[in-house]
Parts: structure tokens; sequence; C-alpha cells
């Protein structure tokens, strides 16, 4: 799905020719249906799709009637929604997941050990056990993991990530970056990373640290400091390929195939989110792609209309009055659009999504979704 830039701005955002899309946003604006209308439009056109949600909100895989554990791809019947030129289409298909961290880094450890028994050895150590289940942003990296997994597939044309709200969003996608620092850290040398790349000279605070910690095991019998350093032993020579990894998803993020989506709706606060998205983007180099406001009102009928209908005269003047009510609201959710207009990145396009009037819960409903997509 690339871009097609014109002197001024973007005019579509063309699902036929990317290869990654990753739809950001606050919670609540609907992002996880905007991601599935992305995924179920692009397979009904003729693309295979796989569509991967972080949040762990259960809502894309009840969209698509997944269950609750589709930790791997699962195929997603698309039925009638196929395109009528591509009905006979043996390459459009949809397949959905979502994201399971502590599977995920169990693959990694299985594909980087030099053996199997060093495999075992990391697997059922208890700094990684509780590392892979707690520590803070590896659900991030291992969704970065997948998704390379994901998108290095060559019978897949299009990966569709949903990615987790808010601020976490940013963190996701940060954490490559946040892998290499920590595997280039001083602190890989201290707990006693072997050679290679990561081997350092231990300064006098170093010797200070490891004698504190050593004391500590000495006064609780954890046993702590051993348990460490023979959890990131028994990561040598597996360092370079964590690196490499993370250094791949960097590039697949900043891809010209690569596009950005934030998805916000027209309310004042969702809108000051979305800049604050864009503002962060631009200061890590992402490009923002497209802006997508979801929910937006239905073209309001002409008041003339009420008059000329033939229905009792106080059920007209409610009519009247319900429809300047609406009338107002359209007013202030037009004026928010062109403000964000003026706020988009060079490049970018902005689309809009018709309020529904219900809540999108099936396939038909994401491929309605996905169709009523549009530039503004």
């Amino acid at each position: 799905m690339k871009l097609k830039p014109t002197p001024r701005q973007a005019e579509s955002l063309d699902l036929t020719a990317l290869r990654l899309v990753v739809c950001l946003g606050p919670g609540g604006v609907g992002k996880t249906t905007v991601s599935a209308a992305f995924a179920v439009d692009a397979a009904a056109h003729g693309r295979a799709v796989d569509v991967m949600t972080v949040d762990p909100a259960p809502r894309l895989l009840d969209a698509l009637g997944l269950d609750a554990d589709s930790a791997e791809p699962v195929d997603v019947s698309l039925g009638s929604m196929l395109h009528p030129r591509r009905s006979k289409s043996h390459h459009a298909k949809l397949r959905a997941l979502r994201l399971d961290p502590k599977r995920t880094f169990d693959a990694i450890i299985a594909r980087y050990a030099p053996s199997n028994a060093a495999r075992d050895v990391i697997l059922e150590n208890r700094i990684y056990r509780n590392l892979s289940d707690a520590l803070a942003g590896v659900g991030d990296y291992m969704a970065m993991e997948k998704l390379l997994d994901l998108a290095s597939n060559p019978a897949t044309d299009m990966v569709v990530l949903d990615t987790p709200p808010a601020s976490e969003a940013l963190d996701f996608l940060d954490a490559p970056r946040r892998l290499l620092e920590l595997l280039n850290s001083r602190a890989i040398s201290l707990l006693g990373a072997p050679g290679g790349i990561f081997r350092r000279r231990l300064r006098v605070v170093d010797i200070a640290a490891r004698a504190v910690l050593a004391a500590f095991d000495r006064i609780t019998g954890l046993n702590l400091l051993r348990d460490v350093q023979s959890f990131v032993g028994s990561f040598d020579g597996m360092y370079e390929g964590f690196a490499a990894r993370a250094s791949a998803a960097q590039e697949k993020l900043r891809a010209e195939d690569t596009a950005i989506v934030i998805v916000t709706t027209a309310e004042a606060s969702r809108i000051a989110q979305a800049r604050e998205f864009i503002e962060a983007l631009e200061r890590t180099d992402l490009r923002v792609a497209a802006l997508i406001v979801n929910r937006v009102m239905a073209k309001l009928p002409d008041s003339s209309e009420i008059s000329s209908a033939k229905i009792p005269a106080p059920l007209k003047k409610k009519l009247k009055r319900n429809l300047a009510d609406y009338g107002a609201l359209k007013t202030r959710e037009e004026t928010s659009l062109r403000a964000l207009r003026d706020s988009l990145p060079k490049g970018a396009v902005m689309m809009v999504v018709p309020d529904l009037g219900r809540e999108p819960l099936t396939i038909a409903d994401l491929a309605e979704v996905g169709r009523s997509l549009r530039s503004r």
C-alpha cells in the first residue's frame, strides 16, 4: 500500500502496494476495528493478508470469529467478501492472530540457541521464566519479532498490525532501539556476558557492584548473582542474532512500503492526542502515512425535507429541533476536520470512516468499514 503523493498532499492510500500497515491511536477510537477493516478490504481485493493485534482486548478476534488464544495465524473465511473480479483468486486470503509474548520468546530462543541442550538450559532458567512473563518491554520486542516472521513469509503480501493504545504504542515502536541499547550496555558486561562485540573492561564501580550482589547472595542465600550470570552467559553466541533482528525491525518500520497510520475521532481530546502522536513520531524519524478519523457523522438532510413531509406538525417541530442540534455537532466536527487537515505531515493523507450507527461485530461489518474508507 503505497502513498500516491501530489505536489500538495497525498490523495489516497493504496492498499495494493504496501507490505506493512501499523495502526496507532488512543484507546476507544476504533483502532482495532480500522486495523481489521484494512485487512479485510485488502484481502477482499485479492491480497494475502495477516492481521495481528498487540492490544489484549479481544474485540478484533471476536469480530473475526477467532478464539482468544489464537497465537498463531488462523485462516479467516472471507466468504462473499471477495471483490467480484477477485472471486476466483486463489491468492486472496486473510489470517489473524493475537500476540503471545511468552510463546514468541520461547520460539526465538529455540531459533538462536546453538544446540538443543543450550535451548533447554535457557528455557528452564528461573531468571528467564520470570523475564519472559513479566519484564516490561519484552512484549513490545516480541511483537516486533512476530512481525518480522509474518513479513518474511513469501506467501504473505501484507501485514496489518494493531498496536497497544496511547503511549504504549510509542514504546512498542521504540522497542528495537531499546533492545539494541541493552545489548550494548555495560550491564551486559557486568552481569557476565562473554566476549565478542559486548566485551568491556570492568571499572572499579563494576567490581564494587559485583561485590554488593555477591554479599547480598551470601546473606539471603538466593544465589541471585550466580543465576543471573548463568542466564546471561547462556546467551553466548546469540546476542548478535538478537541485535541483527532488532536492526531489521527498525529498518522495516522505516521502509518505503510501510505505512504508519494514526486512528482518531473528531473529539477535541482525541485530536490533541493525535497531534501528540504525530509530533512524537516525527521526533523518532518515523513517517506518518495517513490520519484516519473514525465515526464521522453522516451528511444531514435538508430541513426542507421535514417541512414537506406529511407528518403531524408537533413531530415536524421536534424533528427540526433535533436536526438543528445535530447540525451544530456536524459544524463542530467539520471545524475539527479542517484543523486536522492543516496539521497533517507532508505527504500524509487524511481519511474518514462514516459512523455505521452500530458496533462492527462481523466480517461483513468490517468489510463495510473498509469499503467506506475515503480520502477527505
